[in-house]
């Protein structure tokens, strides 16, 4: 299988480092620790995407964002809306942990109780953090991969700030948004609401004789207020709330086996709600939060493609119910300890054509510590464990231990981590009709490493970083075809035609390198690349739809406070979209051209040109991508 020349590719990305700009590594971030803290101190790789520049290069899906990301790999069968799934250094979908404003929004509805990535659209988001590596010392189950927080607008000095936009384009998009977000008295707010609708490509490559196009409306809203009652005590109110419709391909062509066009389509509706109440003791020194989460989702399938009219075929609807509490103790200027409890009870309802409807539920109580440290000048440690107990997998424990190093007053910086994480069974997994019959599913279970380094250069107009990983994953939970088997197992799911089982085991590992900075005072670039080696430790085959290779590149310029022009590179390097290392899939590149121009103080207008060579290829076996489009829209801020 052909790669890209990664030590090319890398030495070529720091020797451009001597003409860049940096970050400041002084940036504080709130997900690496669950309290506000300086990046420097956190021994952690994470990164920050601003809302400018979600704003720059117009990004629509959160998935495009994260995909321009090092160690992240993004996958969609086909346009908008369609089936996503993010990797993060190899992690299955459902390993990596999502949130927006600090709650979940993992669906427990679907099968791995992974997040509807292609659902999630940019809305009044202020910044989103990544976190990579294993988390579940301090977030429980599914931060194997990692930890993407996405934060939204709230409060500001103004009374209100607000934006309004809309855009049109290609495959007969258009998208209307409104966002606004202040400060009255006591009362900090924001608000998002956003409708997309697109006729979309087909999802099964249409090089394969596909017409049918599959398109998607999506009505999302968000929801951030806090009221402070005195100075020390203050109520937070949350909601978030997606309602979408998207066609789909499920039918399969004869021979080849790829998928093929399908009148059937899902509508997925997505309810988050929360409410919390903040109290600070002892001047500040002891903060304390209470809060209570409810999230309510349903998935519906209409039919497969051999049946008009079409009816509901499968319908999923979960629920988690959360009580939790967390406490920040400031012990001294230099000594701080996180610490918390959760309470959380999970359902599951699954309805399926022709088979008897299965419910499932489990109760989840955890208890969490970290202690954080600048034992010495330059110098933070820091060391934390969990305690989950659950009423079907029963207890599983976490840890945690980082440290961050910066000798040279904050020149250069030298991190490193070990931790674990762990992947509770889905309830779809334990309770629909492909349940294991014999045996209790068993949690997924990782253990993880990284070291590396951060240097701010030429008077820190330069920030270039380089990271080793490395992370193992055992009781892997896959599916079992029992297509040629007469166990007793496959005896009992006869009907299903399979169940799931325990047995894998991975390993991932690699290396990512970066670098931000401006080539001129209007010059800025941001490159990116990511090495990464993810195989089955049984089968010694690579795992599907992971690339040896990624790489980012953004170029940007500014002439004058009037204009805005950038171009992007996005490069894959070639995978295989199966196990046993069949069905190969080649490497791409795509290049996008973005161009804002300001009217006026209040008054944007911008447009797009994606995939600008046109460029055909495969993201997943049968599957097709948007070939070049054209967008623009207009922006107006209050």
């Amino acid at each position: 299988m052909q790669r890209f020349c990664w030590p090319s590719l890398l030495a070529a990305t720091l020797v451009a480092g001597t003409v860049a700009h940096a970050s400041s590594l002084e940036t504080v971030v709130v997900t690496a620790t669950r309290a506000p803290e300086p990046i420097a101190a956190t021994g952690e790789s994470i990164s920050v995407i601003t809302a400018q520049q979600l704003e720059n290069l117009q990004v629509v899906t959160v998935s495009s964002a994260l995909a321009r990301l090092p160690g992240a790999t993004v996958v969609r069968d086909g346009g908008i809306g369609q089936v996503t799934t993010l990797s993060l250094r190899g992690a299955e979908a459902g390993q990596t942990l999502m949130l927006i404003d600090g709650v979940r929004i993992n669906d427990p509805s679907t099968v791995d109780g992974q997040a509807l990535l292609g659902d999630l659209l940019v809305n009044n988001i202020s910044r989103i953090e990544v976190l990579r590596g294993p988390q579940s010392a301090l977030y429980g189950s599914a931060a194997i991969g990692g930890v993407v927080d996405i934060f939204t607008h709230r409060g500001g000095p103004a009374p209100l700030r607000y934006t309004l936009s809309a855009q049109t384009g290609s495959f007969a998009t258009y998208q209307l948004a409104a966002n606004g977000y202040g400060h009255v008295g006591q009362f900090d707010y924001g608000a998002g609401i956003q409708y997309l609708q697109t006729n979309g490509i087909s999802a099964a490559d249409a090089r394969y004789g596909n017409s049918e196009p599959d398109g998607t409306h999506n009505l999302s809203a968000t929801l951030n207020t806090r009221y402070h009652i005195t100075p020390n005590i203050s109520f937070d109110l949350r909601g978030y709330a997606i309602s979408a419709r998207t066609q789909f391909d499920d039918n399969y062509a004869p021979v080849t086996f790829r998928v093929a066009d399908s009148p059937v389509y899902n509508r997925d509706t997505l309810l988050v709600g929360y409410a919390g109440l903040n109290w600070a003791l002892w001047h500040g020194h002891l903060k304390n939060r209470f809060a209570v989460t409810e999230t309510a989702s349903r998935r519906t399938t209409f039919d497969s493609p051999f049946y008009l009219p079409l009816i509901e075929d499968y319908a999923y609807r979960g629920r988690i119910e959360r009580f939790s509490y967390q406490g920040t103790a400031q012990l001294t200027d230099a000594s701080q300890l996180i610490f918390g409890a959760v309470n959380e009870r999970t359902t599951l309802v699954s309805e399926i054509a022709g088979y008897a409807d299965a419910t499932g539920q489990q109760s989840t109580q955890g208890y969490y510590i970290e202690g954080l440290s600048q034992v010495m000048k330059g110098l933070t440690l820091s060391a934390g464990a969990r305690l989950e107990n659950n009423t079907l997998y029963g207890t599983h424990t976490s840890y945690k231990a980082t440290a961050a190093y910066t000798p040279d007053g904050g020149q250069t910086l030298l991190h490193a981590n070990y931790a674990t994480g762990f992947k509770a069974p889905s309830l779809y997994e334990q309770f629909s009709v492909y349940s294991n019959p014999i045996a209790h599913l068993s949690p997924e279970v990782a253990d993880g490493w990284e070291a590396g380094i951060d240097e701010n250069l030429f008077a820190n107009h330069i920030l270039a970083s380089l990271t080793w990983f490395d992370r193992t994953t055992r009781n892997l939970i896959d599916f079992f075809s029992c297509y040629g088997f007469t166990s007793q197992a496959c005896t009992l799911r006869s009907n299903a035609g399979g169940y799931y089982y325990n047995i894998g085991r991975a390993e991932a590992s690699g290396v990512e390198a970066g670098l931000a900075g401006k080539i001129t005072p209007t010059v800025h670039v941001d490159l990116n690349y990511t090495y990464l080696n993810a195989v089955d430790l049984l089968t010694h085959t690579e795992l599907a739809r992971r690339p040896h290779d990624e790489a980012n590149a953004t170029l940007s310029w500014r002439p004058t406070a009037l204009w805005y022009l950038a171009t992007s590179v996005h490069m894959v390097g070639p995978s295989f979209d199966s196990a046993n290392d069949v069905h190969h899939l080649g490497g791409y590149a795509t290049a996008d051209l973005f161009v804002a121009r300001r009217i006026s103080s209040h008054l944007k207008l911008y447009g797009r040109i994606t995939n600008i060579l046109d460029h055909h290829y495969e993201p997943a076996f049968g599957y097709g991508a948007p070939g070049r489009a054209f967008y623009a829209g207009i922006r107006w801020n209050g």
